[in-house]
């Protein structure tokens, strides 16, 4: 599974199996319990129970505006910030070429339709800062600018670090994303 190595895989199978068989059919239930109730928001592609998230069905949220994401991790980490009071759009990827993924795989046309269907008056693209990052955000604003403002996350340095460890590409991002002091 993503995220846990040989260690941590060899420690959960031993722990899963010194549990009694009513504790492991129960755990296999869950999982596909899971798997066959979850799906996605038919709005903005987030894992839901049901047809729209709760995000979308929340009429508290700023609908004017749309964060887009590439998957539902991240728009769970901007939700852990609360922080953000719009709606988002998860596009299920990013753009990479060199692994087959064009425009066409990703819900890029669900989000066209939205924002010139409804009132969105901003997009904010929060797409990780890698090739295949940028190249969608790229793509993305070269064809929504024509509807909506479209703005991009700043990136920079973490809090709590020290300028001599970062990277040039971090620097020289965190300069560009730099604003006024008041």
């Amino acid at each position: 599974m993503p995220g846990i190595g040989p260690r941590t895989a060899q420690r959960l199978a031993l722990h899963l199996l010194r549990q009694p068989e009513e504790r492991i059919k129960a755990f296999a239930n869950a999982l596909l319990n899971a798997r066959n109730q979850v799906g996605q928001c038919q709005q903005c592609f987030h894992l839901t129970e049901g047809n729209e998230c709760e995000i979308c069905l929340n009429q508290n949220r700023q609908r004017n505006l749309i964060c887009v994401v590439a998957d539902s991790r991240d728009l769970l980490a901007l939700e852990r910030t609360r922080e953000y009071k719009g709606l988002y759009h998860v596009l299920g990827g990013l753009i990479s070429p060199m692994d087959g993924i064009g425009p066409e795989l990703l819900n890029i046309s669900p989000l066209v339709k939205r924002i010139t269907s409804e009132e969105t008056t901003e997009v904010i693209l929060a797409l990780t800062p890698s090739v295949e990052g940028d190249t969608t955000s790229l793509y993305l604003a070269k064809l929504l600018n024509a509807f909506v403002k479209v703005t991009r996350i700043a990136y920079g340095l973490p809090v709590g670090s020290e300028l001599e460890y970062a990277d040039e590409v971090t620097l020289a991002r965190a300069l560009e994303g730099r604003r006024t002091v008041e």
